[in-house]
């Protein structure tokens, strides 16, 4: 009370103009007990009184730390997403200047990025330029015999297993990627004809603890071919663009007859690895000049194409780095397994930012809001000396001590959510405890963030006037009232953005797997690996006599993107027209059930027949064909003209969706033939049941020695969108998580304002207000709030979306009634966070409100 008393009188006489006098009645008052205070005292007074605060307001500190552990631990899981995402082919030792070779077509019929070149044409980039020192080509074309996946079994053993990872490739390119040799010849394991390269892993699965050089390998049960093993690499990291595990020889491989000096085929991915020195612009523009009159335009003319000027305006040879691979090639058209996206690189690390800012405004808001608690202290605390400097440090201090709990607890999160988000995302993701980095990384980043977010309360807060702090002018903070507000909006205006992107994620999803797609992909059994049946005639005939079946198609092309599922593009000309322009046409090898079994389609025509000889000259086109081929009106009875053979158009397919829905539907030409990789069998809906068991019985009849492998077309065409699905869900869980950051603040900050406004709404209540009218009161100012982010949020988050939208050609139309329920739900979401604060404080005995001062 003394305290008090003096701080009174000081105020007065500062009011007055008597500083010095009071100053020296109290300097005489308190000069016995004054000594020199060392630093480590007022650190340890520091926290102790930061200690005492967050003992004193339990539950808004319990609102800081959660709300700030919750965010870090999200930042810290995103980091390490972003940090795998970039690490991609960082292991090559001449990164900077390995490349991989794409072409750019501005114009013709066909525009786009594409990295498939003709057999020729690395060999060729070797020996016709001065600034290539290597040139290497692959090809994962499962067209192919021995690329994609295969059965694989030891030369000395008969059990056949199912292995995935087979490219081709010239020995070049495991020099280019840097690749060491565990056992065989650096330089020349891939030298001889029929040899392979397998990683570490492979070789220790098949060959434990030995040196497998010079082993022999069978592929799918094929003994004429053997394959002999030539040298073991590393394994390749998991984050490489290129996670092959068998790479077999180019060397003597001929796909066809004068494939390798043929220019109208392109089937091989190029990499080069140029001298040191070497102007990568320069190169790019001698090698589109030389190509384009070397070989393009030549051969072009050759084929009796028209408009060939036209068509190669604009064509362009450009080189992207290899550690550009992964995360930059959404716009050039690749065999690869997987890529990244930089945007969602950019777009998850923003998600970051904003859940940690949303955090960040939570401490300021509550530390300012809270001012008129804290306002007698620091008026008697700058009373008694202390300067406005010292004051800012307790308060950073305090802001420290925060975010110091909140990092340990984030830490704790991160650890236990870590499996989940592995599964998320699809990786294997850890926290590297062993790494000397993150340690110092994670206390810098505590201090950090806790200087940041306690900066603007620190210095708010010391500069509150002791006059009218003891003479009580300093209320509720009223003062920062508007900036509270717009940290509110800005809150809301974050969340109201990811609830928006995550609704147009998933209408999208949704409409992509229950989008009609040209087929019917429920009720389809695809049965894999049947290439090594010896008769697949007599397996697909004692399939049709099991009671579940409806009928049974044998082909690898199929209208989903599954291991060993095959794609062909050929050009297609007017049979007696060779000379216009080409159309270019998936060629797919079917059988006579295959439309059946698909569950497509005609728009016009008939199906195959076995019943006609002539049908082995007849095809079957989708409607984009007809189209592009210019019979779109009779497109019955063209011929078209397929390497110089004539085929009899017999009938029309509507179409369907074969590819992502990101591209147009391409054209499509069924012809009948045998592709035996892949059985599908369409069973009755109603007689699934015990299908699986059935079909292993009627497996282990014809390959003993193999596994029953198999899948279902629905189950295909979902994992096509996989990577869709995964950034949704990751989007969804972000977003739950800033909605639930954001509504800890708001209801923290609706808890202080009723409990400052707990005598006004007793006279009111006095006075008559009824109880809903004090909520209405109470919940006016954050419904506003709401409203005002909602109205700046809309816009942005139509933007956003429409923009990701443009990637896919077939997509589900943004709609009005999607905002009108993200804003039923921001509303929804904050009045739930608010009211139970407002009722309490509605429903509170007014007597008991006014009695307290």
């Amino acid at each position: 009370m003394k305290a008090y008393i003096y701080a009174i009188t000081y105020a007065r006489c500062i009011e007055n103009g008597h500083a010095k006098r009071i100053y020296v009645l109290i300097y005489n008052r308190i000069k016995p007990g004054i000594r020199f205070v060392f630093p480590t005292t007022m650190l340890r007074n520091y926290l102790l009184v930061a200690l005492r605060q967050l003992r004193r307001q339990k539950m808004y500190a319990s609102i800081m730390i959660g709300g700030f552990a919750l965010s870090i631990a999200a930042c810290i899981l995103i980091t390490l997403y972003i940090r795998d995402e970039l690490s991609y082919d960082r292991y090559i030792p001449r990164a900077d200047q390995a490349f991989r070779v794409v072409e750019h077509w501005a114009g013709g019929d066909y525009p786009g990025r594409y990295t498939d070149f003709a057999a020729p044409f690395g060999p060729g980039l070797m020996s016709d330029y001065t600034g290539v020192e290597k040139s290497g080509r692959l090809m994962n074309n499962s067209l192919f015999y021995g690329a994609g996946a295969n059965q694989i079994r030891r030369a000395d053993q008969t059990q056949n297993t199912y292995e995935e990872g087979f490219v081709y490739a010239d020995q070049s390119l495991l020099d280019i990627l840097g690749m060491p040799m565990i056992y065989g010849t650096a330089g020349h394991a891939l030298d001889a004809p029929h040899s392979l390269v397998m990683t570490r892993r492979m070789a220790e699965k098949y060959f434990p603890h030995q040196n497998p050089v010079g082993q022999v390998f069978y592929l799918n049960n094929d003994t004429k071919t053997p394959y002999t093993i030539g040298g073991v690499i590393p394994d390749f990291a998991s984050t490489s663009s290129l996670p092959y595990d068998f790479f077999l020889t180019l060397k003597g491989v001929e796909l066809w007859q004068g494939e390798q000096t043929f220019w109208g085929a392109n089937n091989y991915d190029t990499y080069v690895l140029l001298k040191p020195g070497t102007d990568v612009n320069a190169f790019q523009r001698a090698v589109t000049a030389s190509e384009l009159q070397r070989h393009i335009i030549p051969f072009m003319k050759s084929s009796g194409q028209k408009d060939v000027e036209t068509k190669t305006k604009g064509y362009a040879i450009e080189l992207q780095p290899v550690r550009d691979i992964y995360l930059r090639s959404y716009a050039i058209s690749d065999d690869l397994p997987s890529h990244g996206d930089m945007r969602l690189v950019w777009m998850f690390g923003g998600i970051a930012a904003f859940i940690l800012l949303i955090a960040c405004v939570n401490f300021v808001n509550l530390a300012t809001a809270r001012s008129a608690n804290r306002a007698k202290e620091i008026g008697l605390r700058k009373v008694i000396g202390s300067y406005r400097s010292s004051l800012v440090r307790q308060f950073l201090t305090e802001s420290l001590v925060y975010s110091l709990l909140s990092f340990a607890l984030a830490l704790l999160l991160a650890q236990t959510l870590l499996p989940f988000f592995n599964h998320l995302t699809g990786k294997s993701l850890s926290l590297p405890w062993g790494s000397l980095w993150f340690a110092p990384f994670l206390l810098g980043s505590a201090f950090l963030l806790g200087i940041v977010s306690g900066l603007y309360p620190a210095y708010y807060l010391s500069a509150f006037k002791p006059v009218k702090v003891l003479k009580g002018q300093v209320a509720r903070g009223s003062k920062n009232a508007r900036l509270r507000s717009v940290l509110v909006v800005f809150q809301f205006t974050t969340s109201i953005i990811l609830i928006a992107g995550t609704l147009v994620v998933y209408s999208q999803m949704q409409y992509i797997l229950h989008r009609k797609v040209g087929f019917n992909k429920d009720q389809v059994l695809v049965i894999q690996g049947t290439n090594t049946i010896a008769d697949i005639q007599a397996f697909k005939n004692d399939l049709l006599r099991l009671p579940q079946a409806k009928s049974v198609a044998i082909s690898d092309f199929l209208p989903i993107d599954i291991p060993g599922a095959k794609l062909n593009q050929n050009a297609f000309y007017m049979y007696g027209r060779k000379g216009a322009s080409p159309v270019f046409a998936q060629d797919w090898s079917v059988d006579y059930e295959y439309l059946q079994t698909m569950g497509m389609q005609l728009s016009e025509g008939r199906d195959f027949s076995r019943t006609m000889a002539s049908d082995t000259g007849a095809i079957i086109i989708n409607e984009t064909m007809a189209r592009k081929m210019g019979i779109g009106a009779h497109p019955l009875g063209a011929v078209l003209d397929h390497f110089g053979r004539p085929f009899h158009v017999v009938g029309v397919v509507r179409d369907f969706n074969f590819q992502s829905f990101r591209t147009d539907i391409d054209p499509v030409c069924l012809t009948i033939g045998i592709s035996p990789s892949m059985v599908s069998v369409r069973t009755v809906s109603d007689r699934v049941g015990g299908l699986i068991p059935q079909v292993d019985a009627l497996w282990k009849k014809y390959v003993p020695n193999q596994a029953l492998r198999y899948t279902f077309l629905d189950d295909g065409f979902r994992r096509m969108y996989a990577d869709v699905e995964r950034d949704g869900s990751i989007l969804t869980c972000f977003t739950v998580l800033a909605i639930i950051i954001a509504c800890l603040g708001l209801f923290a900050l609706s808890s202080f304002m009723a409990e400052q406004r707990t005598k006004e709404i007793g006279i009111r209540k006095v006075l008559g207000a009824s109880v809903h009218q004090l909520l209405v009161l109470m919940s006016r100012e954050f419904v506003l709030l709401i409203l005002l982010a909602l109205a700046i949020a809309i816009p942005i988050a139509w933007w956003a979306m429409h923009a990701w939208l443009q990637d896919f050609k077939y997509r589900e139309d943004i709609s009005g009634w999607l905002f009108l329920a993200v804003g039923g739900i921001a509303l929804a979401i904050a009045l739930a966070t608010t009211s139970y604060q407002s009722l309490r404080a509605a429903l509170e005995n007014p007597i008991k409100s006014l009695k307290t001062e």
